[in-house]
């Protein structure tokens, strides 16, 4: 079904309806209209990294991690594995009468902030720091999700629409205050690129932009609706319109801001909101001709997902697609790409079995499966944490596994145990030849708008970029007592371990949040049965590095596009068992609004791995600041050592654009060069002067 034909079904359906039952249908639970043969749907569901909160799913890496593989053709495949399931669990619970939250194929996902400050607690939900390589993977998302047959498979949900990334707990009052640069050289264009995608919906903010409430602001909606002509639908985040009145005071009662929201341009409000929009349609603050254009842009995506068909799409998917034998090597495989190895110190990774007859996996990651999942997850039908993944590896060792730390100070009672724990895991770390020290976070300490504060966190964001005190004692501790350490941290931001435990450690490894098998991947990564090749999507930041204020949405001194200090590691930084040469950048095919380059890679080590080519641009313009580079192309290649292949990579002009203060984007009157390598420029870096 097209467009065309899919608003005709919903303009016929929606003529029909008196406006109270129209009105109705604007709410996520939307009621059945019996007489019309139309069912009640839920509009919310979640599918951030898997089918979430309906039962069993495949949990794939959380989103950050996906990011780090720099891989969209992967991440299509994953979301194509997530709408196979989406539907296969749809179409049982339909048969069985169950049209409940967390059942219907309107996905909120994906998220496509931008990681601004690596101190948000939802930063792990999103695609990294840099609006082009979100743009990559937030398209790649939405076209596996969404399929390209006739009808969606699934409907995505590009969120939160526009400058949203913290701090949680101010989120229901918040104004983040953003210039017109910041807001189109960094918070817009991955939304204006989900647009061009054709994503199904967009999701407004909890806050306000530029003192707007976001899911009631005429200035967003015009960019969005007139200025990229999104024809889908919008709907507020959860609870977000009470927020006007309640939370922004943005409107003098709960009917006001249903009306401001409404005539906005917000058709769907999670929430129960828009109940009271029965009011203000009798105080004539809405018209019919604003509640029927909602009705019809909202059975349009129904229509377009086939439930209004005699034979429904997509209903011959089985219930065995769920937790399938391929979902989860993909998901396996997913994680294995995440994998950023930031240090590998006289090469000491791929660990040889030959001189690790003991091994001791010790922290609060090592067995923890909440430090897979992340956040917005379904349950798995089989986990490997970090422990098991090393048993099955590297099976001729004795493996030993300590606590060694809980995750966070405070959060258990004494009288429950495991809050002194670090003397155990020097113990297991003293008697063997390699200690996998695994630390990071889980989602009690790090996610959305938690509700509570510590010395680590606040509402779910961090205040630190070091890890929790206790295991900071834990990490010293075992490096006090075994030669050979390889840290895997586990969680959704960056870390500094410390110069002890930096200096001393052979190994790290960051691992995210890397999905129900991530113990066997980083295992494999360990032992070299797959090569590292994930990139990092966000700066890793020192622990005393001066950051601007999470309530400051100015881009100054933020992210490696505009950072004056050096980084702990930089964004795009990852190591591999291999070396990578570029040369010989060109261009080979030009048109209006793409470049087409070609540059030739070369394995120079002993050992297979792949490269993932990065290309930035650098410009200057007189009028306005430029970042200090850009990242405007991503590809990769498996490469055998020894092996050269030429790389192709296609650059869209969008990125190659100067923002100036009002907003504008134009050509820069400095020039461009392109740089082609594994990184950000450097000396080693092939290049094009446009």
């Amino acid at each position: 079904m097209d467009l065309t034909a899919a608003r005709r079904t919903a303009r016929q359906l929606v003529s029909q309806m008196t406006a109270e039952e129209k009105m109705s249908q604007l709410l996520y639970e939307s009621p059945a209209i019996e007489r019309l043969g139309i069912h009640e749907y839920n509009w919310w569901n979640e599918a951030c990294h898997g089918v979430a909160r309906a039962g069993v799913a495949t949990v794939f890496p959380q989103s950050i991690g996906m990011a780090a593989s720099f891989d969209p053709p992967l991440v299509h495949k994953v979301a194509a594995a997530i709408a196979e399931e989406g539907r296969a669990k749809y179409n049982k619970s339909v048969a069985h009468g169950d049209r409940g939250i967390y059942k219907g194929l309107t996905f909120w996902a994906p998220n496509i902030n931008i990681f601004r400050d690596p101190r948000w607690g939802r930063g792990q939900e999103t695609c990294g720091e840099d609006p082009f390589l979100t743009s990559a993977i937030a398209r790649a998302y939405i076209a596996g999700l969404q399929g390209d047959g006739d009808f969606f498979k699934a409907a995505a949900c590009a969120k939160h629409f526009a400058a949203h990334s913290g701090p949680e707990r101010k989120r229901h009052g918040f104004d983040a205050v953003v210039s017109p640069k910041d807001l189109h050289e960094t918070y817009l264009p991955a939304f204006q690129k989900a647009v061009e995608s054709g994503v199904a919906g967009i999701m407004g903010a909890y806050n306000r932009t530029n003192g707007a409430p976001c899911c009631a602001s005429p200035a967003l909606m015009d960019i969005l609706r007139r200025q990229w002509g999104f024809s889908g639908y919008f709907v507020s985040d959860c609870g977000a319109i009470a927020d006007i009145f309640e939370g922004h005071h943005s409107a003098a009662s709960l009917t006001e801001a249903a009306a401001m929201a409404l005539k906005a341009g917000c058709e769907l409000n999670c929430g129960g909101a828009y109940e009271a929009l029965t009011d203000a349609y009798e105080a004539d603050l809405i018209t019919d001709e604003e509640i029927t254009a909602a009705a019809e842009r909202l059975f349009t995506i129904r229509a377009k997902l086939g439930e209004f068909e005699p034979q429904r799409p997509f209903a011959d998917i089985p219930y065995a697609a769920v937790c399938c034998r391929e979902h989860k090597a993909l998901s396996l495989r997913a994680a294995e790409e995440t994998l950023v190895l930031l240090e590998n110190k006289n090469n000491f990774l791929p660990l040889d079995a030959k001189c690790a007859q003991t091994i001791a996996v010790v922290g609060p990651t090592a067995m923890n499966i909440w430090s897979l999942e992340g956040n917005y997850n379904g349950h798995a039908d089989e986990y490997i944490t970090v422990a098991d993944g090393v048993r099955r590896v590297f099976s001729n060792a004795r493996v030993t596994v300590a606590d060694g730390a809980q995750i966070c100070d405070g959060l258990t009672s004494r009288w429950d145990g495991f809050d002194a724990l670090s003397s155990e895991g020097a113990a297991a770390a003293e008697d063997a030849d390699v200690t996998i020290l695994c630390l990071g976070l889980d989602r009690t300490v790090e996610g959305e708008e938690l509700g509570f504060d510590n010395d680590f966190t606040e509402g779910g964001d961090r205040r630190t970029m070091r890890l929790p005190k206790c295991q900071q004692e834990l990490a010293e501790r075992v490096c006090d007592v075994c030669d050979n350490v390889i840290v895997a941290v586990l969680c959704g931001s960056c870390v500094d371990l410390g110069d002890r435990v930096r200096s001393h450690a052979k190994a790290v490894l960051h691992a995210w949040y890397p999905g129900a098998l991530g113990g066997l991947a980083v295992a494999n990564v360990l032992a070299g049965v797959t090569a590292p090749s994930g990139k990092l999507p966000i700066t890793f930041y020192r622990d005393d590095d001066p950051l601007p204020a999470m309530e400051n949405y100015d881009m100054t001194g933020r992210t490696y596009r505009f950072m004056t200090s050096e980084p702990l590691y930089p964004f795009g930084f990852g190591l591999s068992y291999t070396t990578f040469a570029f040369a010989d950048a060109a261009i080979t095919e030009q048109t209006k609004d793409t470049l087409t380059c070609e540059v030739g890679v070369t394995n120079t080590g002993s050992r297979a791995g792949r490269a993932v080519v990065q290309c930035y641009a650098k410009f200057t313009d007189s009028r306005t600041v430029t970042p200090n580079c850009q990242l405007c192309a991503i590809a990769s290649v498996d490469l055998q050592p020894g092996e050269h292949k030429p790389v192709r990579l296609t650059v869209d002009r969008f990125w190659l654009k100067a923002v100036l203060p009002d907003g504008t984007r134009t050509d820069p009157d400095g020039g461009v060069t392109l740089f082609f390598g594994d990184g950000q420029p450097g000396k080693d870096s092939a290049r094009i002067s446009l």
